[in-house]
């Protein structure tokens, strides 16, 4: 590799449609724009054929025989951005965001643009920036992990966005579609920062992200904020109060509900007799063993965020 040149590595994902033919223009002007700011360009596509822990130990490779140290830049969904971020904890090697999910939390929180023109713009000319990560067991959460009936909303979600196109409105259809024909809870011990409590509840969420839990107007977005973990209880599930419940959040008002709870800690462990629990981590569903112990590990990853600006 030539040394006067930065390595950039693209991990895409296929689903995105970052490379398909009608992305073509746009996928060219980015490479061009890449190349004037001296980066040497390699794409990776992230899909079910190829092995994902091999593909990324030569990436990191290839960065780490570089004297300079690049970039290496997700490509896709919030989903996309989790995969390569558990890779890049801990390592000197900056995360680059090309936003392409529903929502792109975690590129909002960080001011990044949802434009991709504006957002290559941010990789190439940016400032390196350490986010706090959490962790639930081996797997990492940017915005949220949730247990009960959330992980049902991502697969009925799916099924809306299959069909119908991918909208933020399908993150309501379908959890009135699941309240409307679930309706289970589960029985969990809960230990906060030390303290154990019983809990029966048709959802348990932990949010990461201070924008999302904000947008729900959670008031344990200033936890997020802080590095800490933010979580928040569902306390009843007989069909009439979940509904209610979904209706205050359409309504931005989910913490003035009478059954919605939220609480702030460094460690919680998530407690079940269940063999296995179903967990949706960043919108993707993860079959995991309890106990779930969560934790924050603070400034474990490096982003590129714009400049800030500082008033003179």
């Amino acid at each position: 590799m030539n040394q006067e040149l930065q390595p950039l590595s693209i991990i895409y994902n296929q689903k995105s449609g970052f490379h398909a033919a009608q992305q073509d223009e746009v996928y060219e002007r980015l490479m061009t724009f890449w190349t004037r700011y001296g980066f040497e360009i390699q794409v990776f596509e992230l899909n079910a054929r190829n092995d994902f822990d091999a593909m990324m130990e030569t990436v990191l490779l290839r960065h780490q025989q570089s004297e300079k140290t690049g970039v290496i830049v997700a490509a896709g969904g919030d989903g996309t951005l989790n995969a390569v971020a558990k890779k890049l904890m801990h390592t000197d090697i900056p995360m680059g965001i090309i936003p392409l999910g529903t929502f792109n939390y975690v590129a909002r929180a960080l001011d990044i643009p949802i434009d991709v023109a504006l957002a290559a713009e941010v990789i190439a000319v940016g400032q390196p920036r350490e986010v706090h990560v959490a962790t639930i067991n081996d797997q990492i959460y940017l915005n949220n992990a949730s247990l009960g009936l959330y992980p049902l909303f991502i697969k009925k979600r799916e099924l809306y966005n299959q069909y119908l196109g991918r909208f933020p409105l399908h993150a309501y259809t379908s959890a009135l579609d699941v309240l409307l024909r679930e309706h289970k809870s589960l029985k969990l011990a809960l230990t906060v920062d030390g303290k154990k409590y019983p809990v029966v509840t048709p959802l348990i969420f932990f949010g990461n992200n201070q924008l999302q839990l904000e947008d729900m107007k959670l008031r344990v977005a200033e936890c997020a904020a802080k590095g800490k973990l933010a979580g928040v209880v569902v306390a009843k599930s007989d069909r009439i109060s979940l509904l209610k419940m979904l209706w205050k959040l359409v309504q931005g008002e989910i913490d003035q509900a009478s059954d919605v709870y939220s609480f702030c800690a460094e460690q919680i462990q998530v407690d079940c007799k269940k063999a296995k629990l179903t967990v949706a981590v960043d919108g993707e569903l993860v079959d995991m063993q309890p106990p779930l112990k969560f934790s924050v590990k603070k400034s474990a990853l490096k982003v590129m965020v714009p400049h800030v600006i500082t008033p003179v």
